[in-house]
Parts: C-alpha cells; sequence; structure tokens
C-alpha cells in the first residue's frame, strides 16, 4: 500500500489532495483558464495576421535599387512615366516593367542616386521624354495602419510576458481572487483510487494517539449521531512530537480510515512575496475542502506561519506571514461544526504558537506524538519489512530492543538500508547481518577506507577500550553492543551502547555514569600514554551537555538549588538567561562534576589495567568486536542480562 504523498497537478495549486470525487472541469470564473486562455490566444493570432497583411499588402511593394546608368537609359527609351526627386535621391515608376541588370528580377518601381560630379542636363531630358516630376513619394511610406500594427507588437509582448508572471505568482498580480481576468478558481484536485488511501493499518507504534483520533474517525463517519446529541467536533487537531514521528501519516490515515477528501499543505507553501498571496490561497483551500465536506485539511509544519505574533509593526515577509495566519483564524472560527470539515496540524515546535491558535475553538486539542517505544518499533519494522523477504535469522523483536529512541522515519530507513545492501550482495533475502551492518551505518555514519598510522590505531584502540571498558564496569549503564576502531563518518571509531530497557527518567547516578563513560577514552590515552588527544572532542559535547543539564534544569547541584537556571531553549543564549553570580554558580558546579567523573574514570581506569590492554589488543587484531566477545575479553560478566526478560 503505497504511502507516497498524492500527486499535484498544477503548479499554482499550493496543496495536494485525495479521495475527492472525480467531476467535469469548473465553468466560469476560471482566470485565464479554459475558455478564456484560448480566447487571448485566438486575439493574439488574429492581431499577428493584421499586422501581417498590412506590412505586406497596405504597402507599395518593392522598390528595388538601380545603377544611375540603367536610369539614364530608361529616361532616353522614353520609359519613365513618374519620378521623385529629394536632393539627390531620385526614386519613380516606368511606364513598363524591365529587367533589373543589376540585382536581377523585372522592376516597375525604382530608387536610385544621381552622381554629384553629373552634368547631363537632367532637367532638359525628362521634360524632352514626358516625364512627370511629382511633389509626392512615388512609393508611400506605411501607411497609419501599419504604423498602428507594428506599435501594437511591444506591448502584445509585454501583456504576455505579464500575464506568465501574474500565473507563476498564483495569481497575485491579477488580482488575487478577482482580477483583471477574472476569479482565478483553483484547479480541481486529484482523486486517486481507494486503493491507495492510507488507512491505520499503515500506522503502528503509537496507539495511544490513535485511540486520541479514533472520535474524529467515528465523528466523520456517523455525523448524524453527534449532531443529534448536541455535540460538536474539535473544530482542529495540533499534532506536535519530533520530526519523524508519523504525524502526516496519521493525518492522512484518519481520512483514509474515515474515506474522506484530505487535502494536505505545508504552512510555508502559502508565503510569498507579494503580500495577500498566502491569505488568498488559504481562502480557496477552505472554499475546496467544504465543497466536498466532510474532509480533512492538514497543514504541516504550521510553525512556519503560526509563530506568536510580536506587538511592534511587522514588516515585508513579516506582514505576509501575519496575514495568512489571520486568515487561517478566521476560516476556522468560520466553521459551525456541522460542515464536517476538520483541521489537523504538525508541528515540531508547540511552544511557539500564537496562543489564538491553540485557544479552544480553533485547536483545542493537542495531541502529543513520542518516539515509539520497544513493542512500537517492533510493530513498525514490520509494517515496513512486510515487502522485504526476511531470512530465517532475522529477530525483530530483538532489533526493535537495540535501536531506542529510533522514530518511524529512522525505522523505515533502517529497512530501506538493509534491502540496499542485499541487493549489492546480490542475496535474495535480508539476512540479520544486513540489518546490523544497516544499523550501524544509520547510527554511526558508513564506513570510510583510512590507512592510519600504526601509532594512532593503537591510541585509538585504547581510546575506545576506555569507553567500552567503563560502560561494563559502570553500575546502571548501558550495555555495550560493540566497539570498532574502523574509521566512521567523522570518527576514527566508535563504541556503541544502547540501554537494555527503555528510559522516561534518568537518575543522578545514571547521568554521572554517562559523563564517566564518555570520558573514558581521554581517561585511557592519559592513563596509557599520559597526554590527551583531539579525539575526545564529541565526547566533550556530550559531557558539557549533560552537566549543563543537571546543574541548570535538572536540581542536581545543592549550591544552584532546585530550580530551572537555564531553560531548554536557552542553550544558544546562554548567559541571557540567569543572574552573572547564577551563571558563576553553574560554572563552577559544571566543573566540580566534570572533575569528578574523570578522577573515577581514570582510577578505575588504573585498577582495571589489564583488562584495559587487552580490549584494545583485541581489537587491533580484530577491528570490530561483538557484544558477547567484548564481555569475555575483559571479563566482565553481564549482570542486567535478564533485564530483557524482564521486560
Amino acid at each position: 500500500m503505497s504511502n507516497a504523498a498524492p500527486p499535484r497537478k498544477d503548479p499554482e495549486q499550493p496543496w495536494r489532495a485525495e479521495g475527492t470525487p472525480e467531476g467535469p472541469p469548473r465553468s466560469g470564473g476560471g482566470g485565464l483558464r479554459g475558455g478564456k486562455w484560448w480566447g487571448l490566444l485566438v486575439t493574439a493570432l488574429i492581431v499577428f495576421l493584421l499586422a501581417w497583411v498590412g506590412l505586406n499588402y497596405l504597402g507599395q511593394g518593392n522598390q528595388p535599387t538601380i545603377s544611375y546608368t540603367e536610369f539614364s537609359r530608361q529616361v532616353s527609351e522614353g520609359n519613365v512615366a513618374t519620378i521623385y526627386s529629394k536632393g539627390d535621391a531620385i526614386q519613380g515608376q516606368l511606364k513598363s516593367a524591365r529587367n533589373n541588370p543589376e540585382g536581377g528580377g523585372r522592376y516597375t518601381r525604382f530608387k536610385t542616386q544621381r552622381p554629384a560630379f553629373a552634368d547631363d542636363r537632367l532637367w532638359q531630358n525628362l521634360s524632352s521624354h514626358g516625364v512627370t516630376v511629382t511633389a509626392r513619394p512615388v512609393v508611400q511610406e506605411r501607411s497609419f495602419l501599419s504604423n498602428l500594427l507594428l506599435s501594437l507588437i511591444p506591448i502584445l509582448i509585454l501583456v504576455a510576458v505579464w500575464v506568465f508572471f501574474a500565473r507563476r505568482l498564483g495569481g497575485a498580480l491579477s488580482g488575487g481572487a478577482g482580477g483583471l481576468f477574472g476569479r482565478r478558481a483553483p484547479p480541481r484536485p486529484v482523486g486517486p483510487t481507494p486503493g491507495e488511501r492510507t488507512t491505520f493499518a499503515d500506522v503502528a507504534g503509537i496507539d495511544e494517539v490513535k485511540g486520541e483520533l479514533d472520535d474524529v474517525v467515528d465523528f466523520l463517519e456517523h455525523p448524524d449521531a453527534y449532531r443529534r446529541m448536541g455535540a460538536k467536533l474539535p473544530r482542529g487537531v495540533l499534532l506536535a512530537g519530533p520530526p519523524g514521528t508519523g504525524k502526516t501519516l496519521l493525518a492522512r490515515a484518519v481520512a483514509g480510515e474515515a474515506g474522506v477528501p484530505f487535502f494536505s499543505a505545508s504552512a510555508s507553501e502559502f508565503i510569498e512575496m507579494i503580500v495577500g498571496v498566502g491569505a488568498s490561497r488559504v481562502r480557496e483551500l477552505f472554499a475546496e475542502a467544504r465543497k466536498v465536506a466532510p474532509s480533512i485539511i492538514f497543514i504541516d509544519e504550521i510553525d512556519t506561519i503560526g509563530r506568536a505574533r510580536s506587538g511592534s509593526t511587522a514588516m515585508s515577509g513579516h506582514d505576509e506571514r501575519e496575514q495568512t495566519l489571520n486568515q487561517i483564524l478566521t476560516e476556522m472560527d468560520g466553521f459551525s461544526g456541522s460542515e464536517g470539515v476538520i483541521v489537523i496540524a504538525a508541528t515540531n515546535r508547540a511552544d511557539i504558537l500564537d496562543p489564538a491558535l491553540t485557544r479552544p475553538g480553533r485547536f483545542d486539542r493537542v495531541v502529543s506524538v513520542a518516539p515509539p517505544d520497544r513493542s512500537g518499533r517492533e510493530a513498525i519494522l514490520r509494517i515496513h519489512t512486510r515487502d522485504v523477504p526476511l531470512a530465517p535469522d532475522v529477530d525483530l523483536a530483538r532489533l526493535a530492543r537495540t535501536t531506542p529512541g529510533m522514530t518511524g522515519a529512522d525505522l523505515a530507513n533502517l529497512a530501506n538500508e538493509a534491502a540496499l545492501l542485499a541487493v549489492k550482495r546480490k542475496q535474495d533475502r535480508v539476512t540479520a547481518a544486513d540489518l546490523s551492518e544497516a544499523l550501524e551505518k544509520v547510527q554511526l555514519g558508513a564506513e570510510r577506507t583510512l590507512v592510519m598510522p600504526e601509532e594512532d590505531r593503537r591510541r585509538t584502540a585504547y581510546h575506545e577500550s576506555g569507553h567500552a571498558l567503563l560502560g561494563m564496569l559502570q553500575p546502571g549503564a548501558d550495555p555495550v553492543r560493540k566497539i570498532t576502531i574502523v574509521p566512521r563518518g567523522r570518527a576514527l571509531g566508535v563504541t556503541m551502547s544502547t540501554p537494555e530497557v527503555e528510559r522516561y527518567a534518568h537518575s543522578e547516578e545514571y547521568l554521572r555514569g554517562r559523563i564517566i563513560g564518555a570520558l573514558g577514552g581521554m581517561a585511557a590515552e592519559e592513563v596509557v600514554y599520559g597526554v590527551v588527544t583531539t579525539g575526545a572532542e564529541s565526547d566533550l559535547e556530550q559531557v558539557t551537555s549533560i552537566a549543563r543539564g543537571m546543574v541548570a534544569r535538572w536540581g542536581m547541584s545543592e549550591r544552584v538549588g532546585r530550580l530551572s537556571a537555564l531553560p531548554s531553549d536557552a542553550q544558544q543564549a546562554y548567559g541571557l538567561a540567569a543572574a552573572p553570580q547564577t551563571l558563576d554558580v553553574i560554572d563552577a558546579e559544571m566543573r566540580r562534576i566534570v572533575d569528578e567523573c574523570y578522577d573515577e574514570a581514570r582510577r578505575k581506569l588504573r585498577d582495571h589495567r589489564g583488562q584495559l590492554d587487552a580490549l584494545a589488543g583485541a581489537l587491533l587484531e580484530h577491528e570490530t568486536l561483538e557484544e558477547a566477545d567484548a564481555y569475555r575479553i575483559a571479563g566482565v560478566t553481564r549482570l542486567a542480562k535478564g533485564a530483557e526478560e524482564a521486560r
């Protein structure tokens, strides 16, 4: 079953639609489409033909240039009927046509140039042969009608260019909803076949969210039952959650499950350079949805236009954004509740939306869409691998346990990467090894072909062994799944650790354990070599983030106290969210926690130096160690092995 976005036939249509009834094209008010567009083409063709006729038939024909010698000969033969002279330039007409000895062809009208040195008694010669010398040119210039037609050509070109840009800008230059060429009617939406609709069968891992949307589906399927009880469906449903959690898929599934038309658009598609275009497009979208009600309108990334409005005077693009938002608010206020039009929006930043957008009566239901848990990930993997031939050794339940925190989009990418690997290896089925390698590629990056000096390779082995050994020794730490010194992405080596069970709240002991594990690589280099290298850059970034959260956000420091001194969104504005004295205390406490963890990391590595050397030696020999081999070589027993079954 396809989950691809429905196509868009017309580039001016800022939304996509599926499930809408097919019908005949609209008549009237069609702007430049249909008959009016063909009428414009026919008018342009008629004007062109008139201009061509005027230039070719209203003029007086060709006027070849002949030599003055030929002219004198024709005068002497008495074949010149009329001439007109202006200066030394002469034009005239013969009594009978003659062959042009120079240019070829026969001519009647002609023009020539009298030489300045000529002394041939021209006037007497003309008079003696009865030639009439006129005061008006023998060959008339283009007529007024011809000049008028020629002057219209640039104007027609300008009009054509203007029409082109008016269509590209969505009708704004033609007056929006009622411009010079009439109202620009929205195109008829695309209607895919029923088999292409997305339903709840295509959605997994977020059952609690589907439960909240079930009443929306039920209302769309049985609206009369709700009307009899005087119940009104929420006018808007806001889906808030991290990217890739399936918000768009959920909205399409609601429409597919209820069997109603579904209009989807990104909020950024309503914004244009010209103020008023976005509001016009919003009006057209809601008008289309009302015509085929009951229906669903889905607006993705609504925070693009739905940010909280400032009190200052906005300029340029902000005017357009606020006008578009105001139009959405107005349209949602216009719903009576019985129209059957439901607006579903998605955002990653629900905290920055305008309060007027999230108040009751507009988006009065906010649904949080979180990353799936272990059972949800397993169900998502089954959906994304139902068209993928799997080998008998594939255990999706075990794979789901090793992918905590991954969203539906991540899992879909994982299944696709595994299928690509199987094709490259010319296999008939996707094996567990393909899925494992695809997981490493997704989480750690692709392998790099990098020739390292032996000393750097040995130092990297000790660095990764330090991470792994401390992860094995630290109580409550995430188990080590794999150790490798094969360069991946930007890293020279990687130690992969994932939790046994889903964690939703972290204790101070667990966070300190993560800091100790992250500092293990730097501590190992100092214990073995007595120096510190730049390989710990990403480790220090992780340590700093955890320590700052412990001190300034989670109340795990006695000196700072039980308060949130630095909100999560103030990381980039660090130094602006608290008093200078508080910031000094935060820095001191962060250093204290990190220094204590680093001292403990070095102490544990010195106490278990033999295990550290054993792990480093095995890495130098094999380059990659799986979970079981790593624990066996380090001589550490997996005490938390039964946690998986308890889960």
